[in-house]
């Protein structure tokens, strides 16, 4: 029955990205006519320039030539007087008829302009979209892939069942609280930025515009860290390009840098190879968990996290600073430990923790390399 479930979610989400991937191809196509419309647009108000200055030159001549015949009226035929007045309306006529021509095209040019800047903010929030829903993807059909074959092991194990789906879904209302209150907003906020940048450019000229432009930049570049930070808390897709021991280093350092208050020192003491994916994936949810239970739980200041890796065997080291706790006391609220023993378990390997109440917490992770 989860199977299944899980079946019908990745498909969902599949049918999901293949829209926003639609809509972003659509804004594609989009932006490309409106890019090759404006090039011409913009040769056209350069063209019309040069004829409106070319008539307000010959307006300029023909008023002259007319003053000059109205002055001396006797001196010239009737013919001439006429000529001379018609030449001049003529050519004021030809001339408010390319001002008026004029300013259509700049309203023309600068709506095509704006169009292009939605359609360009359009395309990478779909990339964005995209790109998430990979990772999500990605994280439906592996981790919780494997939880489903683990409980089919043993009646006992249906205890732990229930309590994946509660953390599936705290995370999934997390990961939603996270979205909407950190990149889904900054992206309603840049797009009544956008609108206000519009307004004060036709208000106050491209000065002030350019100034909301650089607090809209600042505002995107803050929504992109937000996401960045998502994506590596879900998956880093380093993981499965890198390896493991660079994705740790780039996961260990982007966490220090956003919980500002706790140092991480990352120690690699065995060699620096590819994994088998079953044990780098395994590997790297474990000391995320770590990490993450003793920045959440034991308040650490200090967090050091060794790793090992030799020809027949894995050793992790996870050490903190923090208040630690008494392993003789049975909580409830033990499945991040219970999850941890899980994927040690699949792995044939052992896990070992060592904490006392004010002196830390030492996690030992020792996973045997078959052939």
């Amino acid at each position: 029955m989860l199977d299944d479930i899980l079946e019908k979610m990745i498909d969902t989400v599949g049918r999901s990205k293949d829209e926003v991937f639609q809509i972003g191809e659509q804004c594609r196509t989009d932006f490309a006519s409106i890019t090759d419309e404006l090039k011409d647009i913009k040769e056209m108000v350069a063209r019309v320039i040069d004829e409106g200055d070319e008539l307000e030159r010959k307006s300029r001549f023909a008023r002259k030539r007319l003053s000059e015949v109205s002055q001396h009226f006797q001196n010239f035929s009737e013919e001439q007087v006429r000529d001379a007045y018609e030449k001049a309306h003529d050519l004021q006529m030809r001339l408010s008829s390319n001002r008026q021509n004029e300013q259509r095209l700049r309203d023309r040019r600068d709506e095509l302009e704006r169009r292009l800047y939605s359609l360009q903010s359009t395309i990478h929030r779909a990339e964005h979209l995209c790109s998430q829903i990979s990772v999500v993807m990605n994280y439906l059909s592996s981790d919780l892939k494997r939880v489903g074959e683990a409980l089919e092991d043993a009646k006992q194990k249906q205890d732990f069942g229930l309590k994946i789906i509660e953390a599936q879904e705290d995370e999934r209302k997390r990961l939603s609280r996270e979205i909407h209150d950190g990149p889904a907003q900054m992206m309603a906020n840049v797009l009544m930025r956008s609108d206000l940048i519009d307004r004060v450019y036709r208000e106050k000229g491209a000065t002030e515009a350019i100034k909301e432009i650089r607090d809209l930049k600042m505002m995107v570049r803050s929504a992109l860290y937000e996401v960045r930070r998502i994506i590596y808390d879900l998956r880093p897709m380093a993981l499965d390009d890198l390896g493991l021991i660079p994705t740790l280093k780039k996961y260990l350092s982007t966490i220090e840098e956003y919980n500002k208050v706790t140092t991480i020192d990352f120690v690699n003491m065995g060699h620096d190879k590819r994994l088998p994916s079953k044990y780098e994936v395994a590997l790297f949810r474990l000391v995320q968990e770590s990490v993450q239970n003793a920045l959440k739980h034991a308040e650490a200041t200090n967090i050091q996290v060794k790793l090992e890796v030799k020809k027949d065997r894995i050793t992790v080291v996870v050490k903190d600073d923090g208040k630690g706790f008494d392993m003789k006391e049975k909580k409830k609220e033990s499945f991040g430990i219970m999850g941890m023993s899980e994927r040690v378990d699949l792995l044939e390997g052992e896990i070992t923790i060592d904490s006392k109440i004010g002196s830390g917490t030492v996690i030992l992770i020792q996973v045997p390399l078959t052939a």
